[in-house]
């Protein structure tokens, strides 16, 4: 039986098995020797770049324009997929991937390719595609993409291969891969140089993908809602709609300030003015603040708004759009969250501010109280307070100290007091209260919506009082939006809205702790080169 059966047993088969030695293994120091001789990255960089010299003048082009690819990896696997082992077929195909395993068996050169759906085998015969092709083939690296033509078959053993009649370099790697074995693990690094980190660890791949689904998800469910999705300005004259530290820029031609956005809030609501009355945007979002694995200094959120709802109305749309999306993204709605395991599509929990504060005391807090009774309680719980906050802000830094921690499930708490909540209407029970809530999951705030407010007498005092906090040194208060209370006073029909962090629901259904892990290029400081 001849070597290239595929019937026969070939030494080495699975595709995950070691890779051979130099010169397809990757080196891991990052030795400085430019010696094609010596050891480490720059000996096998100046290997492989004298390599692209000899492909050049043998007029081998290692970077060509195109490749007319016909089917995936997950196109094979999804069309042959049920072949029997040792089978071969006559069906063409042409695929195109990077090389992640290559086996040397003298006749016979097993290699692993990848495109973006998966891995296959190439099972590579050097009595189908010639003495010289072979010899070429044999000489490519780890990391290197090819195009392949070739027909579908089985080994014998059940692996699903393609025996390629034809192999051509598409990009020459000059970098060697990191170590398979070792994996790209520092987090700096798999951070910094996103690309290899995609390369090599299959499990950033998948974050990505979830959260492709996550937002692709979001449109369905509310383009099914009949909400219009729309775009609105990035560069603002007044940073609104949040409290947050602002990112300043500079407009030559008008020279004026302007702020990169800190929230979509204030322009999705003037086209509810306008009688658009369901708009959303999945925006970039701006705020200059500390970096975290809860946060980074640009982020996605998404916005909507709900003409003639309210609070519960958003409360229901959140459940809504979270739920399905576990559905879309994971395929489940189950979650295992700090060892305990939860139904996202069971109703989440609602409760006050003010009672969860209260509960975890003993003793009744609210906005309401004497000041110096509220900077007591945070004195004897070591939350530090300013002269400045009022009591609303005193229970929210209560909260934020003694609370948090606890929620694990997905739960609303609402009845934020009216100080710290400048765009939400008032509490048709309690003056002091809002109608607004925010989501938790596992300590992490993950939205924030509110029945809005409409009243542009009412706002205003609202923004004059943020300007008071404002002058006073807030740097994370806003000031006052003429434009905005204009809008209002051609009239905004009863409303709700929400704000949810895209990159929270990913880190969420992906199952990971840091926002980095969901963020494709996070901020980092600078690399010293």
């Amino acid at each position: 039986m001849s070597t290239d059966d595929p019937t026969s047993e070939p030494p080495i088969e699975a595709p995950n098995e070691a890779p051979n030695a130099a010169p397809n293994a990757a080196p891991n120091d990052e030795s400085t020797d430019a010696s094609p001789t010596g050891s480490g990255l720059a000996a096998e960089k100046a290997r492989r770049l004298a390599q692209l010299d000899d492909l050049r003048a043998e007029g081998v082009a290692p970077y060509p324009y195109r490749f007319d690819r016909t089917h995936t990896v997950a196109d094979v696997r999804a069309g042959w997929g049920e072949l029997e082992a040792g089978t071969e077929t006559n069906d063409a195909v042409a695929i195109a991937g990077r090389i992640m395993l290559m086996r040397d068996s003298g006749k016979l050169v097993f290699a692993t390719v990848r495109d973006r759906s998966g891995d296959v085998q190439l099972f590579i015969s050097k009595a189908v595609v010639g003495d010289d092709a072979f010899a070429s083939i044999k000489r490519l690296d780890l990391g290197d993409w090819v195009g392949v033509h070739g027909t579908v078959m089985t080994t014998r053993k059940g692996e699903l291969s393609v025996k390629p009649g034809s192999v051509e370099l598409l990009a020459k790697a000059v970098r060697p891969l990191p170590d398979k074995w070792h994996g790209l693990t520092d987090v700096d690094t798999r951070f910094r140089q996103r690309y290899a980190d995609l390369i090599v660890n299959p499990e950033a791949q998948r974050a990505f993908e979830i959260r492709h689904e996550i937002v692709s998800s979001f449109r369905r469910t509310l383009h099914e809602r009949g909400f219009i999705e729309v775009e609105t300005p990035v560069l603002h004259a007044e940073a609104g709609g949040a409290h947050a530290r602002p990112f300043i820029t500079h407009h030559n031609a008008l020279d004026m300030p302007l702020y990169l956005r800190i929230a979509l809030e204030l322009h999705l609501k003037r086209l509810i003015v306008g009688g658009m009355e369901r708009v959303y945007e999945i925006g970039r979002i701006f705020r200059n603040e500390g970096v975290s694995t809860r946060h980074n200094p640009e982020f996605t959120m998404i916005e909507l708004y709900q003409a003639f709802g309210d609070w519960n109305d958003v409360m229901e749309i959140s459940e809504a759009l979270v739920t399905q999306a576990a559905r879309d993204a994971i395929g489940t709605t189950m979650l295992e969250i700090r060892g305990e395991t939860f139904d996202m599509s069971e109703p989440w929990p609602r409760i006050r501010m003010v009672d969860a504060v209260s509960d975890k005391i003993g003793r009744t807090v609210h906005p309401s109280q004497p000041i110096e009774e509220l900077r007591s309680l945070a004195e004897e719980h070591g939350v530090r307070w300013e002269a400045r906050w009022g009591g609303g802000k005193l229970v929210e830094e209560l909260f934020e100290a003694l609370c948090e921690a606890d929620i694990v499930r997905p739960t609303f708490v609402t009845g934020h007091p009216t100080e710290i909540s400048p765009l939400a209407r008032v509490d048709r029970d309690d003056p002091w209260l809002t109608e607004r809530f925010e989501i938790f999951v596992d300590s992490r705030e993950l939205g924030n919506g509110y029945s809005e407010l409409n009243d542009p007498v009412e706002q205003r005092a609202r923004f004059e009082d943020e300007q008071a906090a404002k002058d006073a040194g807030d740097a994370e208060a806003t000031g006052v939006d003429e434009d905005y209370i204009r809008a209002l006073e051609y009239g905004m029909p009863p409303t709700g809205g929400l704000g949810i962090g895209m990159d929270r629901v990913a880190m969420l259904l992906a199952g990971v702790d840091s926002i980095r892990e969901v963020i494709l290029f996070p901020t980092l400081r600078p690399e010293v080169w």
